[in-house]
């Protein structure tokens, strides 16, 4: 009796503890669902455009080199200034080349008395022969004598012409217009005929050439989307191209494609395009590394997909989660061609009325039932949603 007593008072104080227990809550239809935001998809029109490094090149470069020996008399420009085509750079002594076209004219004026000599003489003699008073052998020599002065004063005409040029290339004049560097020379030096070293350089730098890289896959890539109608453009009009420099400002005027290399380089893959710019306030140097934005149409029907919305596998492919019909996250390979802002420009993999999970990743996994909430992604790429009250910040 005493033990059936304590079992009572037992199942009393657990009937008591159970009593005082809080119920467990009854969950809602979504316990246990991740919610992820997401943004609805629609195909729109994309500016096209290719970013590409380039480097900075003078549209014309001039080294100076002597084309005669001697010594220089006389520097004529200003280091680092502007020279226009045929401005004197330097003189070098001109005495021996004066003296050397003198003895030309004079060698040209004694073979001119020897033709006129010759002339006379054969003029003579072919008239003697109509009337048989000298034989025909001493008109034939005549003749030869007379050829022979002719070909001699052409020669001493040529000799003088060589003097002239020789003469004339002692002064050393600009053969191009442009910025001019340093004199490699001072006055006194000596320079040689053609020598190995220049004197100095000019290059023409407004305009300028920017010679910019790209794979020769981006290439076929491109030619692709032309062919295929997505991409288009003015026919006939060259690509305009714009300019970042290396403070990271914009160079204030655009410019324009104006050779594509034909050939692929065979170690590096890539082909080279080069854009002509104005360059009046010689902003640009030649050896400046700048990035190039290229223009290259418009993208037609293609999807602007948040950057935050797309991770890349092993293989370097490019997926995204979507919600699927059932409200299950879903995942897409994709297609994507460059950038535009903060967005990837996708031509294939989504479809119009997707919806794009762009936040809440850490929450679920491929296949896993979500609690999707339309959200919104301002200008910066930041998700403007709160997704523990399914309210905008």
């Amino acid at each position: 009796m005493h033990i059936i007593v304590r079992s009572s008072g037992l199942l009393l104080v657990l009937a008591f503890i159970s009593a005082c227990q809080p119920s467990a809550p009854s969950g809602p239809p979504s316990a246990g669902k991740a919610e992820v935001g997401y943004v609805t998809l629609q195909p729109t029109s994309v500016p096209r455009t290719m970013e590409v490094p380039g480097r900075v090149v003078a549209l014309a470069t001039a080294e100076i080199r002597p084309q005669v020996a001697g010594i220089v008399r006389k520097i004529a420009f200003k280091e680092g200034g502007v020279v226009k085509a045929g401005d004197v750079l330097y003189e070098l002594d001109d005495a021996k080349f004066k003296a050397a076209y003198a003895a030309a004219e004079a060698t040209v004026k004694k073979a001119k008395a020897a033709t006129a000599g010759a002339q006379t003489a054969f003029d003579r003699n072919a008239k003697l022969s109509q009337s048989n008073a000298v034989a025909a052998q001493t008109v034939d020599d005549s003749r030869s004598t007379l050829l022979q002065a002719q070909a001699s004063e052409e020669a001493a005409r040529a000799d003088l012409e060589t003097a002239r040029i020789n003469l004339e290339n002692t002064t050393i004049r600009a053969p191009i217009g442009g910025i001019i560097g340093v004199s490699a020379v001072s006055v006194g030096a000596l320079v040689t005929e053609n020598q190995t070293d220049g004197l100095a350089t000019i290059r023409q730098i407004d305009p300028i050439n920017i010679d910019l890289v790209d794979s020769s896959a981006n290439l076929l890539r491109i030619r692709d989307e032309v062919d295929s109608g997505q991409l288009g453009r003015n026919a006939g009009t060259p690509p305009a191209v714009t300019l970042t420099l290396e403070n990271g400002k914009p160079y204030g005027t655009a410019g324009t494609i104006s050779l594509t290399e034909i050939v692929v380089s065979e170690t590096t893959g890539t082909f080279t395009l080069r854009a002509t710019f104005p360059n009046s306030q010689r902003v640009l140097l030649p050896g400046m590394f700048v990035q190039a934005s290229v223009d290259l149409g418009t993208l037609n029907n293609a999807f602007l997909v948040p950057q935050r919305a797309v991770t890349r596998g092993d293989d370097g492919g490019a997926t995204v989660y979507v919600v699927s019909a059932d409200n299950k996250a879903e995942t897409k390979r994709i297609t994507a061609t460059g950038t535009s802002g903060n967005n990837w420009i996708v031509t294939g993999g989504v479809a119009s009325g997707d919806r794009l999970i762009v936040d809440g990743f850490q929450k679920f996994s491929a296949g896993a039932e979500v609690v999707p909430i339309e959200a919104t992604i301002n200008d910066n790429g930041v998700v403007e949603q709160d997704l523990t009250t399914g309210n905008g910040k």
